[in-house]
């Protein structure tokens, strides 16, 4: 089979290169083509506008990257959107590989209409994004960002948001909204710091060692520390809305590393000026990069960082390597 696998900024071709060898002395033929952008930042941009609109939001429009995509049984793909036209031209596509583990880039519908099996690399930053969200839960709650700000202007910061009641992870109720594989690693990490983990997913049963609630209304009254960790759909859009926060403690900390789809922005604005809630950690956003208007900036009870939380080096190298083993293993079943 005639393999096509996009690199781009963030899964390089060098990296599709070393990570698809295995392909390869299974007797594939694979070829590796650049949808690298001027920056990061530009590649993110024509993410955000796929997720947002759909997959043929961006169009492919260099004809380089598309030579003889008819003769191709498989295109792999991190970012570079495969929409409607695309898989009309690939007249031979019988897979396509998503080096993510969200296919927003790709029309699933319109490629199994078709016949053509879409699979994903589900869990591939899962522990990058665990790691970065109990880095955001205490950097807000320890005010670890806001100190370090103010020392580089050579403020000798005591003077915090929550400085009457600045808490420990061990002892309080963390609640994970979503316990899928990101969820029940952070749930690991939080255990394994003493904190009593609660969880809600209508997905999932019940897991050894931590207790489902089955109300999103009972987890947020009951959560100290909120995340979520669910994927952006009809379903969840603005599942944490004015509602939710109404319902949280004025000392409570939420926490959102996924998806900002998930969350009512305004509201949260709303719950943090008024102290409805201790603070927040946010890592994505309806507007990326943040406007410099933006009101979140005049908020002193939240921690920004710019869509990190899934990007790791080890992360990004490993994830072709990942996909290949699960692709290898589902032909050969």
């Amino acid at each position: 089979m005639k393999v096509l696998a996009f690199g781009d900024n963030l899964i390089t071709p060098e990296m599709l290169e070393n990570g698809l060898t295995e392909l390869k002395n299974h007797g594939f033929e694979v070829e590796i083509r650049d949808w690298s952008h001027d920056s990061v930042e530009s590649l993110q941009n024509d993410n955000i506008l796929v997720e947002q609109q759909g997959a043929d939001a961006v169009e492919i429009t260099d004809p380089s990257l598309l030579k003889d995509i008819d003769k191709f049984d498989v295109i792999i793909t991190q970012f570079t959107p495969i929409g409607k036209k695309l898989i009309d031209k690939a007249k031979s596509l019988k897979y396509i590989g998503v080096l993510r583990g969200g296919i927003e880039n790709v029309d699933k519908e319109y490629a199994e209409s078709k016949g053509i099996k879409v699979m994903n690399t589900a869990g591939r930053n899962a522990r990058a994004v665990a790691e970065f969200t109990v880095g955001l839960i205490l950097s807000e709650t320890r005010n670890i960002a806001r100190t370090s700000a103010a020392m580089h202007k050579d403020i000798w910061l005591k003077n915090f948001p929550n400085k009457d009641n600045i808490p420990e992870v061990g002892g309080k109720t963390m609640g994970i909204i979503g316990f899928g594989h990101i969820g029940r690693l952070v749930a690991q990490f939080m255990k394994g710091m003493d904190a009593n983990v609660i969880f809600y997913d209508p997905y999932v049963d019940s897991v050894e060692g931590f207790k489902k609630v089955n109300k999103l209304e009972d987890l947020v009254k009951q959560a100290d520390i909120i995340s979520i960790h669910m994927r952006a759909t009809e379903e969840t859009h603005h599942i944490i809305n004015k509602h939710m926060f109404d319902l949280m403690g004025e000392g409570t900390y939420f926490i959102n590393s996924a998806r900002s789809a998930l969350v009512d922005e305004s509201a949260l604005i709303d719950a943090l000026k008024n102290h409805k809630i201790a603070g927040a950690a946010v890592d994505t956003f309806d507007e990326e990069p943040l406007p410099k208007d933006s009101p979140f900036l005049t908020l002193d009870n939240i921690t920004l960082t710019s869509h990190l939380a899934g990007s790791t080096a080890d992360a990004f190298k490993n994830t072709p390597k990942l996909f290949v083993s699960r692709f290898l293993q589902s032909i050969e079943e």
